[in-house]
């Protein structure tokens, strides 16, 4: 008689497709993405040789409709795939994040036939890299500030204005654009060889170094009119539902992040002896270790449950809020933690928790800061309790 799954394996591998992906996702991040990590990271650059791998893999359209090439799961998928590689290096994962689901994602649930036939194909292969544009320089949280524009002309709309912090801006051959058409927000897939659109240089940053960032430029950029995503004055819909997954998918890379810190404070703690004794027999040391363990288990737990709950028919702002707003911190404190027990060695680039520490700064920025989700999380409560 075969004994019943525990509780803990069905919320965090609901199915037997879950539990392979995961056995794959893990197998792959320790034997190709682990290796390039520190590289990588050094170099500011993105592996991408090792991106188009996860083409092969069939990664890049993990929540895409397996009659339109995708892998036909689900969002517990996306956040099983966006932990396991965050494990690792969460620089690779925020490329994967920005392809697989700033635009892959995006794009395919407001995308028409015609569209999907010129795109789909090259970007869930890894041909074409690709990205988001939102964020302005005078417009990151308040979108509805953004002051990029398209006027149409003909059989183009003619675009002007800065992206800027995009991800993938590097490599990226086609990126998904919101401008206010009219004082309307709209989306545009804009290509690389569209006339009048250019990128800046690589932007240097903190963290998530094995992902480039880079402003995108249009100026008189012309865009056949095809490239219209839906209707104009549809892109806020459009990103508002995309931003569930995002938040969702960011809070999975924050949970990698301190999973895997705690494992590295355990073996070190174990193998490292101070006074006669394992650093693990010390008071000090067994919170950092406890409390750390704790608070993963417990952003884990509140990830996957909330993406039982999100799909393109099916919104939780609440709950991607939620989850986002606790998990991020976790990822930076426990990443702390770990080089607190480690020390010296933990602050040194010998060892990958330094880069992790680093790394997860940014989840509690992109995609959203702490503050917004706090704002969004009060306004929908309030909104609940007068219903």
């Amino acid at each position: 008689m075969t004994s019943a799954r525990p509780s803990s394996d069905l919320l965090f591998n609901p199915s037997e497709d879950h539990r392979m992906l995961r056995q794959m996702v893990a197998d792959f991040a320790r034997r190709e993405v682990e290796p390039q990590a520190a590289e990588h990271d050094e170099k500011g650059a993105l592996n991408v040789a090792l991106f188009r791998r996860l083409g092969e893999l069939g990664l890049l359209g993990i929540t895409i409709p397996e009659e339109d090439g995708g892998a036909g799961l689900d969002a517990v998928a996306a956040v099983i795939v966006h932990h396991e590689l965050s494990k690792y290096d969460p620089g690779f994962c925020l490329a994967y994040l920005a392809h697989s689901m700033l635009f892959v994602n995006n794009f395919y649930h407001c995308s028409n036939e015609e569209q999907r036939g010129r795109y789909l194909e090259k970007v869930l292969s890894g041909e074409w890299v690709a990205g988001m544009g939102m964020t302005e320089p005078g417009a990151g949280t308040d979108v509805m500030a953004m002051t990029s524009n398209a006027r149409r002309d003909g059989d183009n709309y003619i675009l002007n204005g800065t992206k800027t912090y995009i991800t993938n801006g590097c490599e990226g051959h086609c990126f998904l654009v919101y401008v206010k058409v009219e004082g309307r927000i709209s989306a545009f897939i804009v290509d690389r060889d569209c006339p009048g659109f250019s990128t800046s240089n690589h932007i240097d940053k903190l963290g998530m170094r094995g992902s480039t960032m880079a402003e995108l430029i249009f100026e008189e950029c012309v865009v056949p009119a095809q490239n219209l995503l839906g209707e104009e004055g549809s892109g806020l819909t459009h990103m508002m539902r995309n931003l569930e997954i995002e938040r969702l998918t960011l809070a999975a890379m924050s949970v990698g992040i301190a999973e895997r810190c705690v494992e590295i404070m355990v073996k070190y703690a174990q193998d490292r002896r101070a006074f006669g004794s394992s650093l693990n027999r010390f008071g000090q040391i067994q919170r950092y270790i406890g409390d750390g363990y704790g608070m993963t288990e417990a952003a884990k737990c509140l990830v996957y449950n909330v993406a039982r709950d999100i799909g393109p028919e099916q919104r939780n702002r609440i709950g991607s809020d939620a989850a986002k707003l606790f998990a991020a911190p976790v990822g930076k404190a426990v990443a702390d933690y770990a080089m607190q027990v480690m020390g010296g060695a933990g602050y040194c680039r010998e060892f990958p928790v330094e880069r992790l520490w680093r790394d997860a700064k940014l989840l509690e920025i992109g995609g959203g800061t702490l503050e917004a989700h706090q704002k969004n999380i009060t306004k929908d409560l309030t909104r609940l309790l007068a219903g």
